[in-house]
């Protein structure tokens, strides 16, 4: 079938790309580099009409369907072969509500837009902890970053939800208009619909906080790991932490001659008064013998985007990720015996610290259920696009040989975090049986027919005959 025009969308007013035009190759491309897929046509929506307008216009031709929002899935989700990518990246206006104290976003935001907008009012919510990544993804699979323990992820931050569903219907998903709906989305990924825009709650942030990462040398992980478990033990909530395991990065703020040198770094926002956060992190930044010391007073915002030239568009990623319920010794063990074995000097992994305001939600309030854990654990695999095959297969393989060390602490996972290759049984894994239930009821309602399957898929229940 050749690629229709953009007269042959009806109501379609965005832009049309199609594998002869100049700038099909850019538009496809995603995030993670080792992504190669070649959409039939993508349509680059102007607002949720278009969107619709795309929905249907699949439907009636039996059209895969893959939706970009920041395209920043290390799955690669927001694309697909030989059918149409529904591509949100044109709308992407954020607007402040300082009555309320919301945001409304749209779909194609990204975190970095975001935080722009709401930090000119000294307001923020949570978000992702890199600010090229994209809103609707991050929101729909649940929303960890800097201020969760504060502030709930952001799941819990969504008060509304403007969704094109299967059938091409533009509804509204609140607490009262659409419970059901609302509940899986705040979690349940992409498989209910398009989001074309999200309202969420603001809260009081900055504009200036004290943050920044300490890192040790590599020898010292069990030390610091062992330390840094009991001093989060009774943690503010204001402080967010999250662990990095891998080498310095070749930052302009790190010296020369330490670039890549093999490190565990602790790096924290703390969500209140500078001078309480000072005060939060002396203890963190005391301890052993620090090789840098970054932690200082910053904006919010440049520390939101500190880790961006860490993680760029088009290198080649691979991911393998749990949930851990604690940092026990062994686990620790495991942790500072895999942490360096990969060849690659840009190959980390990260474990992220909850608890907090994300603990004290229900477990089924949202389908997002890990309420009880402590830590969420992603090891990534990285390697530059110009690197061969040896170096990808010894990357992946020291990514699966770190999280099968892992195996007898799993406690779960997070949706997001799971990369192309994690089968059905991770994603039932990722909300646990009681939320899984209750998710297939909802897409039996919504997408009986599994339009929006090219995500970490929920098959809808078989109606009853």
């Amino acid at each position: 079938m050749t690629a229709p025009s953009a007269m042959q969308i009806p109501g379609f007013r965005g832009d049309l790309i199609t594998p002869d035009d100049h700038d099909y190759d850019d538009a496809r491309a995603v995030w993670n580099g080792t992504v190669d897929r070649r959409p039939r046509l993508i349509a680059r929506c102007s607002g949720t009409a278009d969107v619709a307008a795309a929905v249907r216009f699949a439907r009636d031709r039996d059209l895969e369907i893959a939706v970009r929002g920041g395209g920043h899935n290390v799955a690669g989700t927001a694309v697909c072969d030989d059918g149409i990518v529904i591509d949100l990246s044109s709308m992407r206006a954020v607007s402040v509500d300082l009555v309320d104290s919301t945001a409304l976003v749209q779909g194609g935001a990204l975190w970095g837009d975001v935080d722009h907008e709401t930090q000119a009012h000294g307001l923020a919510t949570t978000g992702g902890i890199v600010s090229h990544t994209g809103v609707g993804g991050v929101s729909l699979g649940g929303g960890i970053g800097w201020l969760m323990r504060k502030h709930g992820l952001t799941v819990d931050n969504l008060v509304e939800a403007e969704v094109v569903t299967a059938s091409g219907d533009i509804v509204r998903a609140s607490a009262n208009d659409h419970p059901d709906l609302f509940w899986a989305l705040r979690g349940g990924g992409g498989n209910f619909g398009v989001v074309s825009s999200f309202r969420f709650a603001l809260h009081p942030v900055g504009p200036t906080v004290m943050a920044g990462p300490v890192f040790w040398a590599a020898e010292d992980t069990t030390d610091v790991l062992r330390f840094y478990r009991d001093f989060v033990a009774d943690a503010p909530d204001e402080l967010g932490t999250v662990i990095r395991l891998g080498t310095m990065p070749p930052l302009p703020v790190v010296d020369e001659d330490l670039h890549f040198r093999p490190a565990i770094a602790v790096a924290s926002c703390y969500a209140g008064p500078v001078e309480d956060g000072e005060r939060a992190v002396r203890a963190l930044r005391q301890f052993g013998t620090p090789l840098v010391d970054l932690v200082e007073p910053t904006s919010y915002v440049d520390h939101q985007s500190g880790l961006d030239d860490t993680v760029p568009h088009g290198w080649h990623y691979y991911w393998k990720a749990t949930n851990l319920a604690g940092l026990s010794d062994a686990v620790i063990d495991i942790v500072a015996e895999h942490a360096y074995g990969a060849t690659s000097p840009r190959s980390y992994a990260a474990i992220f610290h909850m608890g907090g305001a994300v603990a004290r939600a229900p477990r089924d309030a949202t389908a997002y259920p890990e309420r009880n854990v402590d830590h969420n654990m992603s090891i990534d695999a990285v390697w530059l696009p110009e690197q061969d095959d040896t170096v990808r297969a010894s990357e992946t393989a020291w990514a699966r040989a770190f999280l099968d060390a892992l195996q007898p602490h799993h406690a779960g996972v997070y949706v997001n975090f799971l990369d192309s290759d994690d089968d059905t049984s991770r994603v039932r894994e990722a909300y646990g049986d009681a939320n899984y239930r209750r998710l297939v009821e909802v897409k039996a309602k919504y997408d009986p027919d599994n339009v929006f399957r090219n995500n970490k898929n929920i098959q809808p229940a078989v109606p009853a005959r």
